[in-house]
């Protein structure tokens, strides 16, 4: 058994990032496990859980399993967790309860946790404690090995953790099933170094390193051969990319670069750090017409003192400063952010701030949130001066402004034509498809399926606050 520890999480060392190629094997054994069976994996979290559990598929799918979007027809279930807020926590454990009263008509269904609640120290005990009818529990750094800790499992037949806690390497040549035919994922580095006080993540997930960018730019051009239309590199702190290398000086603006020049036409990328968003990065960004005129800049907080009190490592002046260069280069650029509302320490001054700031930028969108306490980070130990009903009111607040700019900026796009990625069928109407701008907005257009995959355009005819309607303009 190998259970996560925080105190071995946290360290950082000089140590050599190594770039494992050979590491994922699937065995005769674990190419028989799979057959005549079905899986089902519940995703929390970010875009990197989501790419995550891609990956995950693509093994279980190398195991001979067949996937199923019902858990209760399934005969192994994972669930890959999120540990940003109380709230994916509590959630994941809601879901284990129907699982196991399933599993009582089920009594062969295998069980595991993964992603970074299995990195939480106290979410293992809380399982080896109380959820012993569980099977499997691994974590962020070894994915690639799930063919050998199921087979561990169904060997011992007892619950199986295996979950490490160091910085991590990088591993390449491990396979993806990708959700989308049209876009796509693309990890270009992994971990954070950064350490705000209220996050977890680089606890969770490791040190920051880098793939090599041949690495990245070939699975790009691979992407492109199989009829790609957009790919989004992913990162928990993109803007840092290639920070780590030794005695080789590439940065993000020169991968965003060569992506670009790969022809691929759309290109994304996140999450950003504004302390590492260089002016380089701007001016690529502005050069290149398939960047995408997106970029998502989270705040946090529009309280100096808050931003030094959650380790941000910049102030409300700089962010502004930034903010306003993007908008000043990158033409017709959508931009939205984070914010926490009630961190330890915020007066209503410092709320007031965030609420001047918002006024000022004007986000596209926002994802607001109330602070959650995460165990074992700084943050946690602070004294909270804030009420429950005191935050619930500031969030109200907050989101009354970010909705009021969020529509304006949507009502300037009526009667414009854009051209806008066609994905699938819209959720709110069959008869409709639903895409995406390069500015991130999402279109509900009339048009026929063959559009599905094609970057068309579509004149915009009505505007809602978090959505657009729109027809085929030929």
């Amino acid at each position: 058994m190998l259970k996560p520890n925080f105190k071995e999480a946290k360290k950082r060392t000089k140590a050599e990032i190594k770039v494992l190629r050979d590491e994922y094997i699937v065995s005769d054994e674990a190419k028989k496990l799979g057959i005549n069976k079905k899986y089902f994996i519940k995703t929390y979290g970010c875009q990197m859980n989501e790419h995550d559990s891609e990956m995950i598929s693509a093994i279980l799918e190398d195991m001979n399993y067949t996937k199923t979007d019902d858990y209760e027809d399934a005969d192994l279930i994972i669930l890959n967790t999120c540990a940003i807020r109380e709230n994916a926590h509590n959630k994941t454990f809601g879901f284990l309860g129907r699982i196991k009263h399933l599993r009582q008509t089920k009594p062969n269904l295998l069980v595991g946790l993964a992603g970074c609640m299995s990195q939480e120290e106290s979410v293992v005990e809380e399982i080896i404690n109380k959820y012993k009818w569980m099977d499997f529990v691994f974590g962020t750094h070894n994915i690639h090995k799930l063919p050998e800790i199921l087979l561990d499992h169904i060997n011992s037949n007892k619950l199986e953790v295996n979950v490490l806690s160091n910085e991590g390497n990088i591993i390449e040549d491990v396979p993806f099933k990708r959700d989308s035919k049209y876009k796509a994922w693309v990890n270009i580095m992994f971990g954070c170094d950064k350490f705000c006080t209220y996050c977890i993540v680089p606890y969770t997930r490791g040190k920051q390193r880098s793939r090599m960018p041949e690495d990245i730019v070939n699975e790009v051009k691979e992407l492109i051969n199989q009829g790609y239309k957009e790919v989004t590199l992913l990162g928990q702190n993109v803007n840092a990319y290639g920070k780590d290398f030794i005695n080789r000086d590439y940065k993000m603006e020169n991968l965003l670069e060569d992506v670009a020049k790969t022809g691929i036409e759309r290109v994304r990328f996140v999450t950003s750090h504004p302390w590492d968003f260089t002016d380089n990065m701007i001016d690529v960004i502005a050069k290149y017409d398939n960047i995408c005129n997106y970029i998502h800049l989270p705040v946090q907080s529009g309280s100096s003192k808050i931003l030094k009190l959650m380790g941000r490592r910049y102030t409300k002046e700089s962010y502004l400063k930034l903010y306003n260069k993007i908008r000043e280069k990158v033409k017709n650029c959508s931009i939205t952010t984070d914010i926490i509302v009630g961190f330890p320490g915020e007066e209503k001054e410092d709320f007031e701030e965030t609420l001047k700031l918002a006024e000022e930028c004007k986000f596209d969108s926002a994802f607001t949130f109330i602070y959650s306490p995460r165990e074992g980070t700084p943050a946690a130990k602070m004294k909270d001066n804030v009420s429950l009903k005191e935050k619930e009111n500031r969030l109200h607040s907050l989101n009354d402004i970010i909705n009021k700019y969020a529509k304006e900026a949507n009502d300037k796009l009526v009667g414009k034509v854009i051209s806008v990625l066609l994905e699938n069928v819209s959720e709110k109407d069959d008869s409709m498809l639903a895409g995406y701008t390069d500015t991130m907005k999402l279109v509900n257009v009339k048009a026929d399926k063959k559009y599905i995959g094609k970057i068309v355009n579509v004149k915009i005819t009505d505007a809602k606050t978090w959505s657009l309607d729109g027809e085929i303009n030929e």
